[in-house]
Protein backbone atom coordinates (compact mmCIF):
# COMPACT_ATOMS: atom_id res chain seq x y z
CA UNK A 1 0.00 0.00 0.00
CA UNK A 2 1.03 3.53 -0.98
CA UNK A 3 2.44 5.16 2.04
CA UNK A 4 5.01 7.90 1.06
CA UNK A 5 4.65 10.58 -1.91
CA UNK A 6 8.13 12.94 -2.44
CA UNK A 7 6.87 16.23 -4.03
CA UNK A 8 9.64 17.49 -6.42
CA UNK A 9 9.23 21.05 -7.35
CA UNK A 10 10.90 21.47 -10.56
CA UNK A 11 12.16 24.56 -13.35
CA UNK A 12 14.91 23.25 -14.99
CA UNK A 13 15.91 20.21 -13.40
CA UNK A 14 15.57 17.61 -16.92
CA UNK A 15 19.52 16.16 -16.13
CA UNK A 16 18.79 15.89 -12.30
CA UNK A 17 15.68 13.49 -12.61
CA UNK A 18 16.93 10.75 -13.19
CA UNK A 19 19.68 10.07 -11.16
CA UNK A 20 17.81 11.64 -8.08
CA UNK A 21 15.02 8.90 -8.51
CA UNK A 22 17.73 6.43 -8.39
CA UNK A 23 18.85 7.56 -4.92
CA UNK A 24 15.40 8.04 -3.76
CA UNK A 25 14.79 4.45 -5.04
CA UNK A 26 17.70 2.74 -3.09
CA UNK A 27 16.69 5.26 0.20
CA UNK A 28 13.41 3.36 0.24
CA UNK A 29 14.50 -0.08 -0.31
CA UNK A 30 10.93 -0.76 1.85
CA UNK A 31 8.99 1.67 2.12
CA UNK A 32 5.92 1.86 -0.64
CA UNK A 33 6.44 5.29 -2.18
CA UNK A 34 5.47 7.80 -5.38
CA UNK A 35 7.11 10.94 -6.42
CA UNK A 36 5.34 13.91 -7.65
CA UNK A 37 6.93 16.60 -10.42
CA UNK A 38 5.28 19.66 -10.21
CA UNK A 39 7.00 21.48 -12.82
CA UNK A 40 6.91 25.05 -14.01
CA UNK A 41 6.79 25.01 -17.74
CA UNK A 42 10.58 24.04 -18.11
CA UNK A 43 12.12 25.45 -20.97
CA UNK A 44 14.53 22.58 -20.64
CA UNK A 45 12.26 19.81 -21.05
CA UNK A 46 11.80 18.55 -17.71
CA UNK A 47 8.48 17.92 -17.98
CA UNK A 48 8.82 15.58 -21.16
CA UNK A 49 11.80 13.49 -19.26
CA UNK A 50 10.24 13.20 -16.21
CA UNK A 51 7.00 11.82 -18.54
CA UNK A 52 9.36 9.27 -20.51
CA UNK A 53 10.92 8.14 -16.79
CA UNK A 54 6.86 7.80 -15.40
CA UNK A 55 6.47 5.13 -18.63
CA UNK A 56 9.42 3.37 -17.23
CA UNK A 57 8.05 3.59 -13.65
CA UNK A 58 4.31 3.71 -12.53
CA UNK A 59 5.79 5.34 -9.13
CA UNK A 60 6.48 8.89 -10.96
CA UNK A 61 3.99 11.39 -11.67
CA UNK A 62 3.99 14.43 -13.11
CA UNK A 63 1.94 18.13 -12.62
CA UNK A 64 2.98 20.15 -15.51
CA UNK A 65 1.94 24.13 -14.94
CA UNK A 66 0.86 26.58 -17.45
CA UNK A 67 1.22 30.37 -16.64
CA UNK A 68 2.00 30.26 -13.01
CA UNK A 69 5.36 29.79 -11.35
CA UNK A 70 6.71 29.70 -7.80
CA UNK A 71 8.18 26.76 -5.22
CA UNK A 72 5.45 27.32 -2.70
CA UNK A 73 2.73 27.16 -5.06
CA UNK A 74 3.36 23.89 -6.54
CA UNK A 75 4.45 22.32 -3.60
CA UNK A 76 1.12 22.92 -2.02
CA UNK A 77 -0.48 21.38 -5.26
CA UNK A 78 1.66 18.24 -5.40
CA UNK A 79 1.49 17.22 -1.93
CA UNK A 80 -2.64 17.84 -2.40
CA UNK A 81 -2.23 15.48 -5.06
CA UNK A 82 -1.34 12.33 -2.81
CA UNK A 83 -3.21 9.92 -2.00
CA UNK A 84 -0.29 8.79 0.62
CA UNK A 85 -0.97 9.60 4.62
CA UNK A 86 2.67 10.66 4.35
CA UNK A 87 4.26 13.25 2.33
CA UNK A 88 7.78 14.62 1.87
CA UNK A 89 9.10 17.87 -0.04
CA UNK A 90 12.48 18.40 -1.47
CA UNK A 91 14.74 19.75 -3.62
CA UNK A 92 15.39 18.06 -7.21
CA UNK A 93 18.77 19.59 -7.56
CA UNK A 94 20.42 16.90 -5.03
CA UNK A 95 21.43 19.04 -2.32
CA UNK A 96 18.40 17.18 -0.17
CA UNK A 97 19.54 13.63 0.98
CA UNK A 98 16.63 11.23 0.30
CA UNK A 99 18.67 9.06 2.36
CA UNK A 100 17.16 11.09 5.39
CA UNK A 101 13.60 10.50 4.55
CA UNK A 102 14.08 7.06 6.53
CA UNK A 103 14.23 8.12 9.65
CA UNK A 104 12.03 11.74 9.24
CA UNK A 105 8.99 8.96 8.14
CA UNK A 106 10.12 7.09 10.86
CA UNK A 107 9.85 9.81 13.54
CA UNK A 108 6.71 11.20 12.12
CA UNK A 109 5.30 7.12 12.21
CA UNK A 110 5.82 7.05 15.49
CA UNK A 111 4.66 9.80 16.61
CA UNK A 112 7.57 11.71 17.99
CA UNK A 113 6.77 14.84 16.41
CA UNK A 114 4.26 15.89 13.90
CA UNK A 115 6.70 17.30 11.21
CA UNK A 116 10.30 16.35 10.55
CA UNK A 117 12.48 18.51 8.73
CA UNK A 118 15.98 18.27 7.26
CA UNK A 119 18.42 21.02 9.43
CA UNK A 120 21.36 22.64 7.93
CA UNK A 121 22.02 24.27 11.32
CA UNK A 122 21.19 21.97 13.71
CA UNK A 123 24.37 19.63 15.28
CA UNK A 124 25.83 17.47 12.58
CA UNK A 125 24.11 19.25 9.51
CA UNK A 126 26.05 21.11 6.88
CA UNK A 127 25.72 24.33 5.13
CA UNK A 128 28.37 23.55 2.72
CA UNK A 129 26.56 23.23 -0.58
CA UNK A 130 25.23 27.04 -0.12
CA UNK A 131 27.43 28.65 -2.88
CA UNK A 132 29.05 31.57 -0.75
CA UNK A 133 29.12 32.76 2.81
CA UNK A 134 27.24 35.91 1.65
CA UNK A 135 24.11 33.03 1.54
CA UNK A 136 25.08 31.39 4.20
CA UNK A 137 24.86 34.20 6.40
CA UNK A 138 21.57 35.62 4.53
CA UNK A 139 19.99 32.19 5.16
CA UNK A 140 20.92 32.39 9.20
CA UNK A 141 19.55 35.80 9.16
CA UNK A 142 16.22 34.59 7.08
CA UNK A 143 16.09 31.50 9.86
CA UNK A 144 16.71 34.28 12.64
CA UNK A 145 13.25 36.47 11.46
CA UNK A 146 11.41 33.21 10.09
CA UNK A 147 11.35 32.12 13.79
CA UNK A 148 9.82 35.47 14.88
CA UNK A 149 7.17 34.99 12.49
CA UNK A 150 6.57 30.96 13.32
CA UNK A 151 6.84 31.81 17.24
CA UNK A 152 8.93 27.92 16.64
CA UNK A 153 12.18 27.14 18.22
CA UNK A 154 14.08 25.61 15.61
CA UNK A 155 17.80 26.15 13.55
CA UNK A 156 16.88 25.84 10.03
CA UNK A 157 12.82 27.19 9.65
CA UNK A 158 13.56 27.97 6.25
CA UNK A 159 14.51 24.48 5.21
CA UNK A 160 12.73 23.40 1.75
CA UNK A 161 13.34 19.58 3.08
CA UNK A 162 10.65 18.41 5.38
CA UNK A 163 7.86 15.14 5.84
CA UNK A 164 4.49 14.95 7.85
CA UNK A 165 1.13 13.53 7.54
CA UNK A 166 -0.74 14.40 4.20
CA UNK A 167 -3.49 15.55 6.45
CA UNK A 168 -1.50 18.37 8.43
CA UNK A 169 -1.09 19.59 4.75
CA UNK A 170 -4.46 19.35 3.46
CA UNK A 171 -5.67 20.45 6.80
CA UNK A 172 -3.38 24.16 6.25
CA UNK A 173 -4.01 24.57 2.67
CA UNK A 174 -6.72 26.61 2.29
CA UNK A 175 -5.18 28.96 4.96
CA UNK A 176 -1.67 28.36 2.93
CA UNK A 177 -0.72 31.46 0.71
CA UNK A 178 1.41 29.71 -1.47
CA UNK A 179 3.61 33.10 -1.62
CA UNK A 180 6.79 33.00 -1.19
CA UNK A 181 9.76 29.96 -2.12
CA UNK A 182 9.89 28.67 1.78
CA UNK A 183 6.11 26.79 2.61
CA UNK A 184 7.38 25.43 5.65
CA UNK A 185 7.75 28.82 7.22
CA UNK A 186 4.04 29.10 6.06
CA UNK A 187 2.88 26.21 7.11
CA UNK A 188 4.58 26.61 10.70
CA UNK A 189 3.22 29.89 11.12
CA UNK A 190 -0.55 28.73 9.70
CA UNK A 191 -1.24 25.18 11.68
CA UNK A 192 -3.36 25.60 14.72
CA UNK A 193 -2.52 23.67 16.70
CA UNK A 194 0.95 23.92 16.38
CA UNK A 195 3.13 21.15 14.82
CA UNK A 196 5.83 19.48 16.81
CA UNK A 197 8.84 19.91 14.77
CA UNK A 198 11.92 17.57 15.22
CA UNK A 199 15.17 18.39 13.03
CA UNK A 200 17.36 16.03 11.46
CA UNK A 201 21.28 16.67 10.39
CA UNK A 202 21.20 17.84 6.71
CA UNK A 203 24.44 17.77 5.03
CA UNK A 204 23.63 20.27 2.68
CA UNK A 205 25.43 19.07 -0.44
CA UNK A 206 25.96 20.88 -3.72
CA UNK A 207 23.25 21.02 -6.74
CA UNK A 208 24.33 17.89 -9.24
CA UNK A 209 23.41 19.65 -12.26
CA UNK A 210 22.37 23.16 -13.65
CA UNK A 211 22.05 26.59 -12.13
CA UNK A 212 20.82 27.87 -8.52
CA UNK A 213 16.92 29.59 -9.13
CA UNK A 214 17.91 31.97 -6.18
CA UNK A 215 18.29 35.71 -6.95
CA UNK A 216 17.43 39.04 -5.69
CA UNK A 217 13.72 38.58 -6.06
CA UNK A 218 13.91 35.58 -4.32
CA UNK A 219 15.16 37.14 -1.42
CA UNK A 220 12.85 39.82 -1.61
CA UNK A 221 10.13 37.03 -2.03
CA UNK A 222 11.04 36.17 1.52
CA UNK A 223 10.06 39.08 2.63
CA UNK A 224 6.77 39.28 1.02
CA UNK A 225 6.11 36.04 2.91
CA UNK A 226 6.96 37.21 6.00
CA UNK A 227 5.14 40.46 5.23
CA UNK A 228 1.65 38.24 4.23
CA UNK A 229 2.25 35.50 7.70
CA UNK A 230 2.00 38.95 9.48
CA UNK A 231 -0.44 41.56 7.97
CA UNK A 232 -1.62 39.93 4.53
CA UNK A 233 -5.31 39.58 6.41
CA UNK A 234 -5.41 43.34 6.48
CA UNK A 235 -3.61 44.53 3.25
CA UNK A 236 -3.27 41.89 0.61
CA UNK A 237 0.20 41.04 -0.09
CA UNK A 238 -0.15 41.39 -4.31
CA UNK A 239 -1.78 45.06 -3.16
CA UNK A 240 0.78 45.78 -1.02
CA UNK A 241 3.64 44.88 -3.72
CA UNK A 242 2.12 46.90 -6.38
CA UNK A 243 2.08 49.82 -3.87
CA UNK A 244 5.59 49.70 -2.59
CA UNK A 245 6.83 49.56 -6.48
CA UNK A 246 4.16 52.18 -6.92
CA UNK A 247 5.62 54.33 -4.66
CA UNK A 248 9.11 53.86 -6.17
CA UNK A 249 7.75 55.21 -9.25
CA UNK A 250 6.39 58.42 -7.48
CA UNK A 251 10.23 59.07 -6.72
CA UNK A 252 11.13 58.35 -10.59
CA UNK A 253 7.79 60.03 -11.51
CA UNK A 254 9.18 63.85 -9.64
CA UNK A 255 12.42 63.00 -10.41
CA UNK A 256 11.92 63.17 -14.26
CA UNK A 257 8.60 66.36 -14.22
CA UNK A 258 11.78 68.52 -11.70
CA UNK A 259 14.63 67.62 -14.74
CA UNK A 260 11.96 68.76 -17.01
CA UNK A 261 9.91 71.18 -15.46
CA UNK A 262 12.50 73.25 -12.60
CA UNK A 263 15.54 72.60 -14.88
CA UNK A 264 14.74 72.16 -18.80
CA UNK A 265 12.01 74.97 -18.16
CA UNK A 266 9.24 72.95 -20.70
CA UNK A 267 5.39 73.45 -19.82
CA UNK A 268 4.00 71.88 -16.30
CA UNK A 269 1.65 69.61 -18.70
CA UNK A 270 4.12 68.38 -21.01
CA UNK A 271 6.72 67.68 -18.08
CA UNK A 272 4.04 65.98 -16.77
CA UNK A 273 3.10 63.87 -19.35
CA UNK A 274 6.55 62.25 -19.68
CA UNK A 275 7.09 61.65 -16.02
CA UNK A 276 3.82 59.72 -16.05
CA UNK A 277 5.07 57.66 -18.89
CA UNK A 278 8.72 57.73 -17.57
CA UNK A 279 7.05 56.12 -13.75
CA UNK A 280 5.14 53.70 -15.74
CA UNK A 281 7.35 51.95 -17.78
CA UNK A 282 9.76 51.64 -14.36
CA UNK A 283 6.69 50.31 -12.82
CA UNK A 284 6.27 47.58 -15.15
CA UNK A 285 9.61 46.55 -15.16
CA UNK A 286 9.71 46.30 -11.36
CA UNK A 287 6.32 44.73 -11.89
CA UNK A 288 7.24 42.11 -13.99
CA UNK A 289 10.65 41.15 -11.55
CA UNK A 290 8.58 41.53 -8.42
CA UNK A 291 5.56 41.88 -7.69
CA UNK A 292 4.36 39.32 -10.25
CA UNK A 293 7.39 37.07 -10.44
CA UNK A 294 5.02 33.89 -10.58
CA UNK A 295 3.69 35.44 -13.95
CA UNK A 296 6.97 37.26 -14.94
CA UNK A 297 6.62 37.75 -18.70
CA UNK A 298 10.28 36.77 -20.74
CA UNK A 299 11.56 37.15 -23.63
CA UNK A 300 11.78 40.26 -25.73
CA UNK A 301 8.60 39.60 -27.94
CA UNK A 302 6.55 38.81 -24.38
CA UNK A 303 7.93 42.43 -22.54
CA UNK A 304 7.25 44.24 -25.10
CA UNK A 305 3.97 43.14 -25.54
CA UNK A 306 3.38 43.32 -21.51
CA UNK A 307 4.89 46.90 -21.87
CA UNK A 308 2.43 47.66 -24.16
CA UNK A 309 -0.26 46.25 -22.38
CA UNK A 310 0.12 47.77 -19.27
CA UNK A 311 0.55 51.07 -21.49
CA UNK A 312 -2.56 50.76 -22.92
CA UNK A 313 -4.55 49.42 -19.81
CA UNK A 314 -3.06 52.42 -17.66
CA UNK A 315 -3.96 55.61 -20.22
CA UNK A 316 -6.50 56.10 -18.63
CA UNK A 317 -5.68 56.23 -15.59
CA UNK A 318 -2.71 58.38 -17.39
CA UNK A 319 -4.80 60.68 -18.70
CA UNK A 320 -6.32 61.12 -15.24
CA UNK A 321 -3.12 61.83 -13.61
CA UNK A 322 -2.53 64.19 -15.91
CA UNK A 323 -5.54 65.84 -15.87
CA UNK A 324 -5.87 65.91 -12.44
CA UNK A 325 -2.32 66.96 -11.67
CA UNK A 326 -2.52 69.87 -14.27
CA UNK A 327 -6.14 71.18 -13.18
CA UNK A 328 -4.78 71.38 -9.62
CA UNK A 329 -1.73 73.00 -10.80
CA UNK A 330 -3.49 75.49 -12.56
CA UNK A 331 -5.83 76.52 -9.45
CA UNK A 332 -2.94 77.20 -7.69
CA UNK A 333 -1.85 74.15 -5.66
CA UNK A 334 1.90 73.51 -5.35
CA UNK A 335 3.24 71.89 -8.32
CA UNK A 336 4.40 68.71 -5.86
CA UNK A 337 1.01 68.39 -4.38
CA UNK A 338 -0.63 68.80 -7.41
CA UNK A 339 1.13 65.75 -9.34
CA UNK A 340 0.96 63.58 -6.13
CA UNK A 341 -2.78 63.89 -6.52
CA UNK A 342 -2.58 62.64 -10.13
CA UNK A 343 -0.62 59.87 -8.96
CA UNK A 344 -3.35 58.73 -6.27
CA UNK A 345 -5.93 58.82 -8.82
CA UNK A 346 -4.00 56.91 -11.77
CA UNK A 347 -3.05 54.19 -9.33
CA UNK A 348 -5.99 51.96 -8.64
CA UNK A 349 -6.30 52.17 -12.06
CA UNK A 350 -3.50 50.79 -13.10
CA UNK A 351 -3.51 47.97 -10.26
CA UNK A 352 -7.24 46.79 -11.45
CA UNK A 353 -6.09 46.37 -15.26
CA UNK A 354 -2.60 45.79 -15.34
CA UNK A 355 -3.74 42.60 -13.01
CA UNK A 356 -6.13 41.54 -15.37
CA UNK A 357 -4.95 42.28 -18.36
CA UNK A 358 -1.18 42.16 -18.40
CA UNK A 359 -0.63 39.60 -16.19
CA UNK A 360 -3.69 37.75 -16.06
CA UNK A 361 -4.36 37.92 -12.43
CA UNK A 362 -7.11 39.65 -10.68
Amino acid sequence: MLELAIVLPTLNERDNLAPLIERIDAALRDVSWEVIVVDDDSTDGTADAARALALADNRLRVIQRFKRRGLASAAIEGMCATAAPFVALMDADHQHDPALLVQMLAAVKAGDCDIAVGSRFVEGGSAAGLSSQTREKGSRLANRLARRVTGVEMTDPMSGFFLTRSEHLRAAAPRLSGIGFKILLDLLATANPSLRVKEFPLQFAERLSGESKLDSAVAFEFLVGLYDRSFGRFVPSRFALFGTVGAAGVVVHLAVLTLLYRFAGEGFALATVFATFAAMTFNFWVNNWLTYRDQRLAGLSAIVRGWLGFCATCAIGALANVAVATLLQARGFHWVLAALAGILIGSVWNYALSSRFVWGRF
